[in-house]
């Protein structure tokens, strides 16, 4: 997988950057730390610069985050679909909504999936949009950046936000099959 980002994004530059960052955020397990972390550091060498980087990898993360709100939209509109089964993550989501999108843009993995909740909720799209780009902004910078700094040792930083992507993933995985539980158990009760 590294490669395959590292050749699209020496091959095709901020193209391949905002691509890369687009499937990224829909598809969270490849690697925002790897792609922009390398995208830093190829700015020494080439003729790209951590800006364009920045707004590349930014608009790649509005696409991303703009096709998983639409799918939390499409997601209320099957009939099997109650809001009522997420009556908790809608009351967090009421509570924090706005916040949540702004500093979930910041977290990997979460990044991706807090535009899906947004969706279910209609949240205002322009908020969405405004709160998605600022998240995705810092995130971006701080990776290039990092990248830029490090130099040769670029690698360094991403695998050390890649340990912490994959904590991340193993609390959400665990949090899932923890409410899953807890649904199936009370439509048994229900049932009963």
């Amino acid at each position: 997988m590294g490669d395959f980002i590292l050749n699209v994004m020496g091959t095709y530059g901020y193209v391949g950057i905002f691509l890369l960052i687009a499937i990224e955020n829909i598809f969270p397990p490849i690697p925002s730390e790897v792609i922009l972390t390398f995208g830093g550091f190829i700015t020494k060498s080439t003729d790209l610069i951590p800006v364009g980087v920045i707004l590349a990898s930014t608009i790649g993360s509005l696409l991303g985050a703009i096709i998983l709100y639409n799918v939390g939209i499409f997601v209320t509109k099957f009939k099997w679909f109650k809001k009522s089964n997420l009556d908790e993550t809608n009351n967090w989501f009421d509570k924090y909504g706005e916040k949540a999108v702004l500093f979930g843009r910041c977290v990997p993995i979460i990044r991706s999936l807090i535009s899906i909740p947004a969706g279910i909720k209609h949240m205002n799209m322009r908020l969405f949009l405004i709160y998605t780009t600022v998240g995705s902004i810092i995130w971006n910078t701080i990776l290039v950046y990092a990248g830029v700094i490090l130099a040769d040792n670029w690698h360094i930083f991403a695998e050390i936000i890649s340990k912490y992507s994959k904590i991340i993933l193993v609390i959400i995985t665990i949090y899932i099959f923890w409410k899953v539980w807890q649904f199936c158990i009370h439509r048994r009760k229900k049932v009963l």
